[in-house]
């Protein structure tokens, strides 16, 4: 699965919008290219989608559609970028209310919610691995989170020492996420059994980590 640019010497400069709407119609119509876009990754998958059948959807011409993103990459990133800016409000308000007791059970569950009702998510993210962009913003996300949870956890473990604590802040959630990827590929009973399982692994982990909290 390759969504990389097509020629070696392209930047990810390539990959961005080639306009960033400003009129509210421009805005409308990038939300619209976007959201057909998005139902459609998630019936035919990323491999599937053409541009010519997201203008068709959109009932926009081809052209119109190539004046604010100038490939499929493009909208895939743009997607990738829209699904992180919805979680991190979500997050943001999770971790602001941070326990110990259940506190990273409603993280998993956000996020699992996150792929069953978010279209196209789950079909973006489990190819992340093939688009070096989507690493990066991957990448750039797990530190902005693990740097926003590690400041909660400090406040209320104030005697951890700082750099362990971000480390484990940057592994507990890369390992959720591994797993949850997987856990949505297989079927609602199997994928359950997964992501309860996970949540007794971190439970104990952390109950042995910050036992002295």
């Amino acid at each position: 699965m390759n969504y990389t640019a097509s020629h070696p010497g392209e930047t990810l400069s390539h990959l961005e919008q080639r306009r960033t709407p400003v009129q509210d119609r421009s805005r409308e119509r990038v939300e619209l290219i976007l959201n057909e876009a998005s139902q459609l990754i998630s019936e035919v998958g990323v491999q599937g989608i053409k541009t010519s059948e997201i203008a068709r959807r959109a009932e926009i011409s081809l052209a119109s559609l190539y004046r604010y993103f100038p490939n499929k990459a493009s909208i895939v990133k743009a997607l990738a970028e829209r699904h992180m800016e919805k979680l991190a409000s979500v997050l943001k308000e999770l971790v602001d209310q941070l326990n110990f007791d259940d506190g990273f059970d409603q993280l998993i569950d956000t996020y699992a919610e996150f792929y069953r009702s978010e279209p196209g998510y789950k079909e973006i993210w489990s190819g992340v691995e093939a688009m070096p962009e989507l690493q990066e913003l991957d990448l750039g996300e797990l530190f902005d989170n693990a740097q926003l949870i590690s400041e909660k956890v400090q406040a209320l473990c104030p005697e951890m020492d700082k750099e362990r604590l971000w480390l484990m802040c940057v592994m507990i959630p890369r390992t959720c996420s591994g797993i949850m990827r997987l856990a949505m590929t297989m079927e609602p009973q199997q994928e359950e059994i997964m992501r309860n399982e996970l949540k007794m692994m971190v439970r104990h982990y952390l109950r042995a980590r910050l036992k002295d909290c």
